[in-house]
């Protein structure tokens, strides 16, 4: 098998709190290779949403490491983790935290242009169009429905062709039809461009879709 495209070993993340350092997520270690589909689960507060945030560099680990493309990410400046963020990483949160004074085209080709892309609107705009949205690319967040703008929220993750998808709850605050809608699509953006998911998501259904389920319990992996 090839080298994996995300390595964790024993990895903890520890947080300062009020009385004294909580501890996150206590010692994961999982390899995920390239192309896979992975659905986490667990109850809240089992550390789903913190290892997603591990897996991207979004959060330090406290021990152990994570190794992102063969790099470990605890060895990086910020501003080297940020470009192999922005070159290999998309990320679909929850809330869409889109740029309210952008349109859609714009929000989608801005992280494109800041890496030096000249073709930025043209994949931007090829992107919108792959999630449905090409009649309303000129339009602003607060123009589009919440389903809308988690699709403009995708489309800006994918336009980059990343390697690595990471998803929070993609479809926590969409209703049933508009949220099935965005699985779709987040499915067919690892089948268009081979890219490897992580899906975080309370619905087991929705995580069986993919080739691994990974539950975590209080921090560790349960299962």
């Amino acid at each position: 098998m090839t080298s994996p495209i995300l390595s964790l070993d024993a990895a903890a993340l520890s947080l300062r709190g009020n009385a004294g350092p909580v501890e996150i997520l206590k010692g994961i270690s999982l390899d995920v290779h390239k192309g896979e589909t992975v659905g986490l689960i667990g109850p809240s507060g089992s550390g789903k949403s913190s290892l997603l945030m591990l897996m991207g560099g979004l959060e330090r680990a406290t021990g152990g490491t994570v190794e992102l493309l063969g790099q470990d990410l605890a060895q990086m400046s910020e501003d080297a983790l940020a470009r192999l963020r922005r070159d290999h990483v998309g990320v679909v949160f929850q809330s869409f935290h889109l740029i309210p004074t952008m349109t859609a085209l714009e929000n989608v080709a801005t992280p494109l242009e800041l890496a030096g892309d000249r073709d930025a609107f043209d994949r931007a705009a090829e992107e919108l169009e792959a999630v449905g949205l090409g009649h309303r690319m000129d339009h602003y967040p607060a123009q589009l429905s919440g389903g809308e703008q988690q699709r403009v929220a995708l489309a800006r993750a994918a336009a980059p062709r990343p390697d690595l998808v990471l998803a929070d709850e993609p479809t926590g605050n969409l209703d049933s039809a508009n949220g099935a809608a965005i699985v779709e699509l987040l499915f067919d953006l690892s089948t268009r461009h081979g890219a490897t998911l992580v899906l975080v998501t309370h619905d087991p259904t929705l995580a069986g879709r993919c080739d691994r389920v990974i539950t975590l319990h209080d921090g560790t992996i349960a299962a």
